[in-house]
């Protein structure tokens, strides 16, 4: 098997392994302190370090990586998340607010430190293969990721059920440790590295389409986060009388659904030439698809339509495009990038991903709480029409060359 083919899915597999305990850790989180009284605004509450650390993390990860190499970033990362899940095993008396932040801020490093570097890998470990090609990697890398994320959501609520909250951390704590000592030692060191120490001025980007889209990414995931953070969990569990491992059992499958078209969006999407990946007119297009989706809901559960229908439904077309719109800025960022500067490029444009789960994870406590679902569905709307338009700046990416590999590809 090729090393570079070899390595990709041993990164794949170590980002798998995290995203099954970032998904179980956010279930667990919302559904039991939510059991504890907490309201949806606190509630939201225990995710603000955890998104306001990611931009953080995104900022100074991407240079990290790229001076001490990506693997070590990786494994950085899942040894941090090891010991976020630790933390919340103690009394209830010790989950205080601030506790819980300060754990979850933990988690929220780490989650972006593995992000960053299993997304900026695959630009390395795809070499010369071309726009195609790396389109492909990329969707298959975060629809797998988002697959099984919802794997971790339906993890997260069983274990809940099964076995309480704590025994379910420590169970997902041990497994990860497993998974970190077996990537450690297959992957090879250098991955992403460059050869010039770069400074950290170097992280703020200075080419107009990485800031124009990561402008569209804070807009694009802040417009899911609004209503899928806080919002709808609490309104399946406390209006629809759901129960736990029904609230994960749905969010699992959404997410598994949502993971297959993404990684299914190279062949959803028409590109133009051979070797060519789509650009900036298709990321505005799908855009505006997006932006209708959250208005028609929020107008047929205001008719008084059966809200478990309506949301259903509006779950599953909300995801399939959503989904592909996720792909297309996935694919962008790298294919805007060059070599030696992807690392710090994905982390920037990560950085303002955090930034949009920020400000929709607290927006969407706030809103639950003043508004309802339906207020949070107008502000997802809104947020998504605002990518569409910061979208309209983006431009195509040219045909694909023949390339040399990239000189760290390990």
């Amino acid at each position: 098997m090729d090393s570079g083919l070899r390595n990709y899915l041993v990164v794949t597999g170590g980002y798998w392994a995290f995203t099954v305990t970032d998904g179980a850790i956010r279930m667990l989180v919302v559904l039991y302190f939510h059991q504890l009284g907490y309201s949806p605004f606190e509630v939201a509450m225990l995710f603000l370090f955890y998104e306001f650390f990611g931009i953080v993390t995104n900022l100074v990860g991407g240079w990290l990586g790229a001076r001490i190499g990506l693997n070590l970033t990786m494994h950085i990362g899942m040894a941090l998340q090891v010991v976020a899940l630790l933390l919340l095993t103690v009394p209830d008396a010790w989950l205080s607010v601030a506790y819980v932040m300060a754990a979850q801020a933990l988690s929220g490093i780490a989650k972006d430190l593995n992000k960053m570097s299993a997304k900026a890998s695959v630009k390395t470990l795809a070499g010369g293969g071309g726009e195609s090609t790396l389109f492909r990697y990329v969707a298959v890398l975060t629809g797998s990721k988002n697959a099984l994320k919802g794997v971790g959501f339906f993890v997260g609520a069983g274990l809940l059920d099964v076995v309480g909250f704590r025994a379910a951390l420590a169970i997902l704590a041990g497994l990860l440790f497993v998974v970190l000592l077996v990537t450690m030692a297959l992957l090879p060191r250098g991955v992403g590295k460059m050869k010039s120490k770069p400074k950290f001025t170097q992280v703020f980007s200075k080419r107009s389409e990485i800031n124009w889209l990561s402008a569209a990414r804070f807009f694009l995931f802040g417009s899911r986060d609004v209503w899928f953070v806080v919002g709808l969990p609490v309104f399946l569990y406390s209006v629809l009388g759901w129960s736990f491992t029904e609230v994960g059992a749905f969010f699992a499958l959404w997410v598994m659904g949502y993971g297959m078209v993404q990684a299914a969006a190279p062949r959803l999407i028409r590109r133009k030439g051979r070797g060519r990946g789509p650009g900036g007119a298709t990321a505005q297009r799908w855009a505006v698809v997006l932006g209708v989706l959250p208005v028609a809901i929020a107008l047929a559960l205001a008719q008084g339509w059966n809200p478990g229908a309506v949301l259903i439904i509006g779950l599953v077309l909300f995801g399939g495009v959503f989904a592909i719109n996720s792909a297309l800025h996935s694919y962008l960022i790298l294919a805007y990038s060059d070599f030696d500067k992807v690392a710090m490029n994905v982390g920037f444009y990560y950085m303002a991903n955090a930034g949009g789960r920020l400000a929709g994870t607290v927006l969407s406590g706030w809103v639950y709480q003043t508004h309802g679902l339906e207020g949070c569905l107008w502000w997802s709307a809104a947020f998504v029409f605002a990518a569409a338009l910061l979208s309209l700046k983006l431009p195509d990416v040219p045909a694909a060359t023949p390339a040399a590999a990239d000189p760290h590809r390990a």
